[in-house]
This record gives C-alpha cells, structure tokens and sequence, in this order.
C-alpha cells in the first residue's frame, strides 16, 4: 500500500464502523471518535447542510501526515471516487 498507514475516523460507534469496514471490505482500521475530540483538534467537525437541513457533522478530510507527526498535505471536501490516485500522486 505505498508504504504508508491508513486510518479512519468519525464519530460513528465501534459497532457501525463494524458493519461499515464488512459491507466495503476496507483493508484499514476505522477508529470511533464518538465524542468528536480527534475531530475537533483538526477542525473537521462543525455546521453542515443537506437538503435544506442544518445538522453538526464531519467534513470529508484527508490528512496526509509523515513519519514524524507533520501534516504534510490536506484533502478538503473528499469525494471517495478516486480519492486514492489523487493521494498517490503526492506521495
């Protein structure tokens, strides 16, 4: 996998991610941040809208970080259809 780690992170429970990582046969770790404190200490989490609604929620973020813990490059608004080849060009 290009040698790099890969992790994921919402506020959904332990369980939903579960079911999620099966039904999409996801190959890396899904990590629950059900109290939105990884979160908010990258700024991913506020005021959303969807179809006329306003609800508090996670915006679609990658975060490319190095080995020594520096962010090195941020995905904002990710689209997962092709989200892969748009990171492997960068790294």
């Amino acid at each position: 996998m290009a040698g790099v780690t890969i992790l994921g992170v919402s506020p959904d429970s332990v369980k939903s991610h579960a079911k999620f990582k099966k039904k999409y046969g996801l190959p890396y770790s899904l990590l629950a941040d059900t109290e939105q404190v990884v979160c908010n200490l990258y700024g991913v989490w506020g005021p959303q809208k969807f179809m006329g609604r306003s609800y508090e929620g996670v915006f679609r973020t990658t975060f490319l970080i190095d080995g020594e813990g520096m962010i090195k490059q941020v995905f904002e608004n990710v689209k997962p259809e092709g989200h892969s080849k748009e990171i492997l060009a960068v790294l």
